[in-house]
């Protein structure tokens, strides 16, 4: 078996879960060629992600989400060739260059571009919005839910051990259209369509989730909840007494600001907090 075989075996085996109180850290990937603030070639990119990689699982993550996050303003559905193009790149870079499981997030609402990135790169999972219902996002009305068409691309391309975890009110939208649904509808509904996890969110990046909110997802939920934003060392505790795992993007870079550089002071703290409760 070949090198790239290996990696893709182990990192689609793989979930973020085989640790209690997981810690997945964001590879937020520079801007990348077509969006408005792109100033460096693909390669670069990748080996930047790379180096963030490797930097967070010295430091004590579980897992790791690539995500397009320097492209905004985002595409309502960002599924264009340059887009898919370098994000397996520099999914692949990162799949190399660490031994823990890697996922993949395409900003914005392209589910089925995270998956083909995913499933070509060696990753072993996805983060993916509008899994069910509609809302109205920054970049518009998201009026078609997606899960219906991704998974029947999971089928197709064969990429049944890409595990798909489905924000539920989804941050940086408005969900006045669904607001007689409850969070138990919301995680039924996930549930149903055939999410693998789901995602409690505040209303934006960095904000904290609403503890009912996220207490609510834990009690209605048989698959594995995770927290979305807002995490920071003092508040673990809390989380992690509902949820099986914390998605960290601001809280680890200098300043607690999401474009920031990492900060080896903010990842400490963070994997300090969490192996004093694990």
């Amino acid at each position: 078996m070949g090198e790239r075989a290996a990696l893709r075996r182990y990192a689609s085996g793989m979930t973020a879960f085989e640790h209690p109180r997981a810690l997945v850290g964001m590879v937020h990937a520079r801007a990348l060629p077509g969006s408005p603030r792109a100033s460096l070639p693909v390669a670069r990119i990748a080996e930047i992600a790379a180096h963030e990689a490797r930097a967070l699982e010295a430091a004590g993550f579980d897992a790791l989400i690539v995500e397009n996050m320097h492209d905004a303003p985002y595409l309502r559905d960002a599924s264009v060739p340059e887009v898919v193009a370098a994000m397996a790149l520099v999914t692949a870079e990162v799949v190399r260059a660490v031994r823990i499981p890697v996922g993949v997030q395409v900003l914005s609402h392209a589910a089925s571009a995270a998956l083909a990135v995913a499933h070509a790169a060696g990753a072993g999972f996805i983060r993916v919005e509008g899994f069910v219902f509609a809302s109205v996002s920054d970049e518009g009305l998201v009026k078609d839910a997606c899960a219906g068409q991704l998974l029947r691309d999971r089928a197709r391309l064969g990429a049944h051990g890409v595990r798909i975890y489905a924000d539920l009110r989804k941050k940086h939208s408005s969900h006045a259209i669904t607001a007689d649904l409850s969070m138990a509808d919301w995680v039924e509904a996930a549930r149903f369509f055939g999410a693998d996890g789901v995602i409690v969110t505040g209303s934006a990046t960095g904000k904290p989730v609403d503890a009912a909110e996220l207490a609510a997802a834990r009690a209605a939920s048989p698959l594995p909840v995770l927290v979305g934003s807002g995490a920071t060392p003092p508040s673990l505790p809390a989380l992690f007494a509902h949820a099986h795992a914390v998605i960290v993007g601001s809280s680890i870079k200098q300043d607690g600001l999401w474009s920031n550089e990492l900060c080896p002071d903010r990842m400490r703290a963070i994997v300090a907090a969490r192996n004093a409760i694990r």
